[in-house]
């Protein structure tokens, strides 16, 4: 599995969502890579984070804020 590999499926590993072949694999290449190893880590503290951050606690900035980067993130 190659890092781009990891990176696409992060969400996927994090939501226990991966076949078993490929949760083996994903966690294989995370076992030898620090980098990706790291970036999961990230990835998933920052979820558990943002999770806990109840919509009703957000200023109407702060909110118009995320709408607005979630719009214009860059696909593809």
């Amino acid at each position: 599995m190659t890092c781009a590999e990891i990176v696409e499926l992060v969400t996927a590993s994090l939501d226990g969502a991966l076949d078993p072949e490929t949760a083996e694999r994903f966690a294989e290449h995370l076992a030898l890579c620090d980098g990706c190893a790291i970036y999961v880590e990230q990835i998933r503290r920052t979820a558990a984070e943002v999770g806990q951050v109840e919509p009703e606690h957000l200023s109407e900035q702060t909110r118009d804020r995320l709408i607005e980067a979630f719009r214009t993130f860059p696909r593809g």
